[in-house]
């Protein structure tokens, strides 16, 4: 956006750790080594376990970092990074100016984010499966959204499969009345998001 001369580029990243948000902010300078100012807010993580940091790279205090944390809160995204990219243009917008023009650059590096929901996934093996009932549970289980890890054939089958944690009793009855009970499956092991 433009205001009075001054450009603000708003820049939008993923950051799923600390380190990777001061990497993207580093990177965006290195991308408008020009630029006045760099300043940035970031929400790495998600739902109760959020690590919120901002900067005002020189600006005066509370008129750039805070503004644009608010707008990246208010979103409730988690793992972004946003940094704003001031080309002073000559005129001092006073503070008022400043946390609008920060503001309006944030939500506008928002306005074309693709976002994707988190959802903490596990692995759990099924074994002692035999081949019919494979058959017959595997579209089910890939309806519920499961990937299928590996597939091990013997006298039996074994398979390992990646999956939503929050769909695992489903997964576990849908085996379970595949195979009469027969079928075994492993205690989940997380995998993240």
């Amino acid at each position: 956006i433009k205001v009075k001369n001054s450009r603000f580029i708003g820049t939008i990243g993923h950051a799923p750790t600390i380190e990777k948000a001061r990497e993207f902010i580093q990177e965006v300078k290195d991308k408008y080594p020009d630029g006045r100012h760099h300043c940035y807010a970031f929400a790495v993580g998600h739902g109760a376990s959020v690590t919120h940091g901002m900067g005002d790279d020189g600006e005066p205090s509370g008129t750039a970092g805070r503004p644009m944390l608010a707008v990246l809160t208010g979103t409730e995204l988690g793992d972004a990074c946003v940094v704003v990219t001031r080309y002073f243009g000559g005129t001092k917008l006073g503070t008022g100016g400043l946390v609008k023009a920060y503001t309006e650059a944030t939500q506008m590096a928002l306005l074309d984010l693709k976002c994707e929901e988190k959802v903490d996934r596990v692995v759990v093996k099924v074994t002692s499966m035999g081949y019919d009932v494979w058959a017959k549970v595997r579209g089910p289980l890939e309806g519920l959204g499961c990937e299928v890890q590996s597939e091990e054939f013997h006298e039996g089958v074994d398979v390992e499969l990646l999956l939503e944690e929050g769909k695992l009793e489903r997964v576990a009855a849908a085996v379970r009345d595949a195979s009469s009970g027969q079928a075994q499956i492993s205690e989940p092991v997380p995998q993240g998001v």
